[in-house]
């Protein structure tokens, strides 16, 4: 128990002492040892990558979950899962919600119609699409955003803990310094020689004294000052061994960033890969507002069939079309398109082509020309130009 009251004790002085030297060097009435130049510098630059480090970690993690109740509710089932020492189940997409939400509402609606065939493609698309986000979160996580966390929840705390050691020795031995130089004046002034004339005999004894106990004041502030400076120039040098680890951060996190974009551009490739897979299907499958539209302007010369749909009495025959004499415009081709069937036109992204229509023909396709080949092209695949 006495061991600890004057452990407390002690600790209580230390801690006064450097409170009241950390309080008279920001009155000025104290001398601070200034570190050097270089050393300043790789502070500055220590605070300014865990700043930066700091921003781009969080925001990071805003892009990968944007919302916040979701984003709070991941972080809680991380933690519980990493105290429990147990691996996060992964998480289901709101794209993979989407597409099973679209395929259980096809079900419901019928596969066979219009709709519902086109909501079981879309549906597995979004699917796809979430499967690729999931596959982008996990990787940017473990390449990315592991490493940002492990800086500044590991290295950076220890770069701060042993700051933190370096000020308070700084101020034990400023606070030496001081300590010392105040011995020094009072040595100086008690070894003054008194006047015999002026003084008694017994004043000149007390004052040798005096003399003689500041002199050991001297010698014990010295011994105090070579301590302190000591534990300072070794914490010194463990700081800076620290703070010059920074540049392998620097490097370590460069390779982690190029890791993250190579992840995003995959990801936004497959992306892309999927919608235009899917604009292929929806090109293939029946149209509703197609239909109606045949129903409401049926064509002289035509018969409806047994469900009523409208059937031509003559067959559009690709090679007997010709290019009216007006009414041609051309068109840039937005996406590749493969020909179903030998009346269709194949067509590559970005290519120009001639287009127009032709009497009776449905309005979701135009007739296109390029150089002697011609076919059915979709309006969905196109822009017109003019």
């Amino acid at each position: 128990m006495d061991f600890n009251v004057k452990k407390l004790a002690s600790g209580a002085g230390l801690f006064f002492t450097r409170a009241v030297q950390f309080t008279e060097e920001k009155l000025g009435q104290a001398e601070k040892t200034e570190l050097d130049a270089h050393f300043e510098s790789l502070m500055s630059r220590a605070d300014c990558t865990k700043n930066w480090t700091d921003k781009i970690y969080r925001q990071t993690e805003v892009l990968l979950q944007p919302n916040p109740i979701d984003h709070t509710g991941a972080r809680i089932e991380e933690f519980l899962y990493e105290k429990l020492d147990r691996k996060a189940p992964s998480r289901i997409t709101n794209a993979e919600l989407l597409g099973q939400y679209m395929q259980d509402a096809a079900k419901e609606f019928g596969p066979g119609t219009p709709y519902g065939s086109t909501l079981i493609e879309v549906g597995e698309c979004e699917r796809r699409l979430g499967a690729a986000e999931r596959e982008f979160l996990q990787t940017s996580a473990i390449s990315f955003l592991t490493p940002l966390r492990n800086f500044l929840e590991g290295d950076w705390r220890t770069i701060s803990k042993e700051r933190r050691l370096l000020e308070n020795l700084r101020l034990d031995l400023d606070a030496c310094k001081t300590r010392l130089k105040k011995a020094k004046q009072a040595e100086a002034k008690a070894a003054m020689a008194p006047d015999f004339q002026e003084t008694r005999p017994r004043n000149y004894v007390l004052s040798a004294s005096a003399s003689a106990l500041w002199s050991e004041e001297v010698e014990k502030a010295e011994h105090e000052l070579r301590v302190a400076q000591t534990e300072f120039d070794r914490q010194a040098e463990v700081t800076r061994l620290l703070l010059e680890g920074i540049s392998s951060t620097h490097v370590n996190h460069l390779r982690c960033l190029h890791e993250f974009v190579e992840a995003q551009a995959a990801y936004y490739k497959q992306c892309h890969f999927h919608m235009q897979e899917l604009q292929k299907e929806l090109g293939r499958l029946p149209n509703a507002f197609a239909l109606n539209s045949t129903h409401s302007k049926v064509p002289a010369g035509s018969a409806p069939d047994a469900d009523g749909s409208p059937v031509e009495t003559d067959t559009l025959k690709i090679e007997e079309v010709q290019a009216p004499a007006t009414g041609t415009r051309k068109a840039k081709v937005l996406y590749d398109y493969d020909a179903a069937d030998s009346s269709e036109l194949s067509l590559l992204a970005d290519e120009l082509i001639t287009v127009y229509t032709v009497p009776g023909m449905d309005s979701d396709w135009l007739i296109g020309e390029r150089g002697n080949q011609k076919g059915k092209v979709p309006v969905t695949y196109l822009e017109l130009l003019s």
